[in-house]
């Protein structure tokens, strides 16, 4: 099997297991049985609790392009304005995402095929250039709310100036992706993800939840007079294009022999279990930031209209300690959602030309080069950081149709997934996905015309 990172050596497994036990590329080592076990071509994993480790991962460097700083603004305002009514919308924009996001793996994982890559090989220039070059814009679009949230940060905790702010974020960034493995981001990457998690576990003990409205809430949809506009873009900021092709890319570096349909099987059903647990992850932070702004903000019938005022606000309703988890907590989102949007930019603009991302590759880097940079220099004409936000979420509800479409076409090819293409009920499913995010994304952009 050919590795889709060729960055750690080798096969997918064995140039990893090379570059741990020996530390130099292809030095020659004694690797114990259990890791040459994996090597062999006949290799069937078993469905264990310690297999299921060996793949979580993947779901959870996508779960970060949904709790990034556009989920913080779109959430906020939901909780701070509308208390828990609009929690419904978190599980059903989950829901959605979690058949997208699978689904968009199976293509990975059956093709050996990154989404840009299928879209290259499986539909003519004047389809894939188009939906291909509007998601290097996307990407472009993402990184800007990435690393505009973790310059916020800075400010919030360093009184940093924005732009410096934000040129150290992307410092940071081409440091971790251009010095690390794969697997050293991965990791670093679910170490973030916890802090955020545990930074909004702790501000929930700190505020009195009514649990059985928020319970009531998850699942009775409810749209209060003027929240549409709230609804739709929390809609926008969940489902994100650039999160589709990095899903695609990187469920590939959990491969074994996929030339058997039985590994195959046990492949779909790891990464199952790996999108539903990363997704799950995704809602319960997504939830707590509605419930927080629920029980401090829109108790106190204070709006809150900008990031930086939900922590000064929180300092007297919470404590200082809640204010400065709040900022942390949002620099680690923007961090780690900035590494995710630059991988997927690499993927996105290294998959044009027919190739795999690889970040020592230079078409795989130039993506990366150009979702950063291009987001650094339009930060640069921001005046209002609040209200980019909003816009960048606006752009990508343009280009995410599109990608839906692009995927559900070719999921649905026997051409291109053999007796693995979406079946009738798969189809209409998704179908109807594509639909309605269409829908309420066209009127998204509408509100604001």
């Amino acid at each position: 099997m050919v590795c889709r990172f060729p960055w750690v050596g080798g096969d997918a497994c064995g140039g990893l297991l090379r570059t741990i036990f020996a530390g130099k590329g292809e030095q020659t080592v004694n690797v114990p049985k259990f890791f040459k076990d994996f090597r062999r071509p006949d290799h069937k994993p078993a469905f264990g609790a310690l297999q299921i480790f060996r793949y979580i991962g993947p779901g959870l460097l996508v779960t970060v392009g949904f709790i990034d700083p556009g989920n913080w603004a779109s959430n906020i305002a939901a909780g701070a304005s509308y208390g828990y009514t609009l929690l419904w919308m978190v599980t059903l924009s989950t829901l959605m995402l979690i058949v997208l996001q699978h689904n968009v793996a199976h293509l990975g994982i059956v093709t050996g095929l990154c989404l840009s890559e299928a879209a290259n090989q499986h539909t003519p220039a004047w389809v894939s250039r188009p939906v291909l070059g509007s998601a290097v814009l996307a990407s472009i679009s993402t990184s800007l709310a990435e690393i505009l949230g973790g310059a916020i940060a800075l400010q919030m905790l360093f009184d940093i100036p924005l732009p410096a702010g934000a040129l150290l974020v992307v410092l940071f960034v081409s440091l971790m992706l251009f010095t690390n493995s794969y697997r050293m981001v991965e990791k670093i990457i679910i170490g973030f993800v916890s802090i955020i998690g545990l930074s909004f576990l702790y501000e929930l003990t700190l505020v009195d939840i009514d649990w059985v409205q928020a319970g009531i809430a998850w699942v009775r949809p409810s749209l209060p007079e003027g929240s549409i506009v709230i609804v739709m873009s929390v809609l926008g900021a969940v489902v994100m294009p650039h999160n589709l092709f990095l899903h695609s890319e990187i469920i590939q570096s959990r491969q074994w022999n996929l030339e058997d349909g039985a590994v195959i099987k046990k492949q779909l059903d790891y990464e199952f279990f790996d999108t539903l647990f990363s997704m799950l992850v995704g809602w319960a932070i997504n939830s707590a930031m509605i419930l927080l702004a629920a029980a401090t903000f829109f108790r106190h019938g204070t709006m809150v209209e900008e990031l930086p005022q939900a922590q000064s606000l929180l300092v007297p309703l919470l404590g200082n300690h809640a204010a400065v988890v709040f900022a942390v907590a949002l620099l680690f989102a923007g961090l780690a959602s900035t590494v995710t949007s630059a991988i997927a930019g690499g993927s996105i603009f290294a998959g044009i030309f027919d190739e795999p991302y690889d970040v020592q590759d230079n078409h795989s880097r130039m993506g990366i080069f150009i979702s950063l940079v291009g987001a650094y220099l339009l930060l640069l004409l921001v005046n209002n950081a609040f209200k980019a936000l909003i816009v960048s979420q606006m752009m990508l509800s343009i280009q995410l149709p599109l990608t839906i479409c692009l995927q559900v076409y070719l999921t649905s090819s026997p051409k291109v997934m053999g007796k693995y293409a979406n079946p009738l009920g798969t189809k209409v499913l998704l179908w109807a996905i594509a639909a309605i995010v269409s829908g309420l994304n066209v009127l998204l952009l509408w509100s604001f015309l």
